[in-house]
């Protein structure tokens, strides 16, 4: 028995054009003929098919195809074959492969119902985990020999000590940018000196605590979801469950509770660089010596500036470290979901401090602290 498909082409006296298949017509033999009985051209009378020693479903809708195609009448088929064939031919469908494309407005309509949609799903989720956080968090005050302090330490020291060498190093540049522009518009009516009060307010209230939490968001926020999200894959997290462990209490509690108290101090140390960076450009451009520009920032920035940036940072602590959480605790399925879980921790930290920074500016500035 022939391992493989072949077939011939014949035209009697009259010009009536015959194919012969010979061999077996399955799947893993008819690719070697299938792009030869595609380009036969012109009306066939008979599809032979008596030297086919076997078929299969594949083999049959091949000859049908064929036969569809060319007019031919099919001969020599094989009980099993004739079956096959009768089959394929009755499953004939005219659904297009490809649905049809509907207008802009319905598709930018329903991408937009759909994001609504899957947002306040989103929304509902987070406060049901941030309930969920805040029961555990109640159990371990009643039950404070169950806290795990060292995971605690453990957290502080990746979200805090480990960040001070990027944060330190991105403020004191950013300092460096906006006293340096700043001082470029100021010198045009002569009051290059309020430079020290653009940087001074600048750094103590917004952009320490604000640049210091986008940069905690995109290092520590995406390593909390990455990190538990892993564990779900592995199933370490329902193992957790198995054994009586509470993966709220001992995943979540540390992570949000070491970046509620960094975060405080990562915002004062981030103006600070902030201001040392200001400080060092004026002392190079403006002939502002350097200890003069910091002793005047004593005096031109009012303290509420500094308290400003530290109520905002707890809060924006707990926005990044809950959203790495939840995004972590909602991985399912396979590993590329990490890193989508992941990018959207991210995105959706970013964005809610953002806006938080905008509502704070809003109220802050209606209480006399603006």
């Amino acid at each position: 028995m022939r391992e493989w498909a072949d077939f011939t082409t014949e035209a009697d006296a009259n010009g009536a054009l015959t194919v012969q298949i010979g061999g077996p017509l399955v799947v893993s033999s008819v690719g070697q003929i299938d792009g030869g009985l595609r380009a036969i051209e012109g009306p066939v009378a008979r599809l032979d098919l008596g030297q086919v020693s076997e078929i299969d479903t594949v083999g049959a809708w091949v000859a049908w195809r064929l036969a569809r195609d060319t007019g031919a009448e099919i001969v020599g088929a094989s009980a099993k074959a004739a079956r096959l064939i009768a089959a394929v031919r009755g499953s004939k469908d005219d659904t297009a492969i490809t649905p049809e494309r509907r207008p802009v407005a319905e598709r930018v309509s329903g991408a937009v119902g759909e994001y609504v949609d899957g947002m306040g799903k989103g929304v509902i989720g987070f406060l049901g985990f941030t309930g969920a956080m805040l029961v555990a968090g109640g159990h371990l005050i009643a039950n404070p020999s169950e806290f795990r302090g060292k995971a605690l330490v453990r957290q502080i020291e990746l979200v805090g000590i480990s960040a001070l060498g990027i944060i330190g190093l991105m403020s004191f540049l950013i300092g460096i940018v906006i006293a340096q522009q700043g001082a470029e518009q100021l010198r045009q009516f002569g009051a290059e000196i309020y430079t020290i009060n653009l940087t001074g307010r600048l750094s103590l209230r917004e952009l320490g605590i604000l640049m210091t939490a986008i940069m905690v968001a995109g290092r520590s926020g995406s390593a909390f979801a990455a990190q538990i999200g892993t564990m779900k894959l592995t199933e370490e997290v329902d193992a957790m469950r198995t054994i009586g462990v509470s993966p709220a209490e001992a995943l979540v509690v540390p992570r949000v509770l070491a970046s509620i108290l960094i975060m405080p101090l990562l915002g004062f140390y981030a103006a600070l660089m902030s201001i040392i960076g200001g400080a060092f450009i004026s002392m190079t451009t403006l002939d502002i010596p350097f200890m003069t520009f910091l002793s005047r920032i004593q005096e031109v920035v009012p303290i509420h500036d500094l308290w400003v940036g530290l109520i905002k940072a707890p809060v924006f602590g707990a926005i990044v470290a809950l959203s790495g959480c939840y995004q972590g605790m909602r991985v399912q399925g396979n590993s590329e979901e990490v890193g989508l879980r992941t990018t959207i921790a991210v995105v959706q930290a970013i964005f809610a401090v953002i806006v938080l920074d905008a509502f704070f500016a809003v109220f802050f500035s209606e209480v006399g602290w603006g």
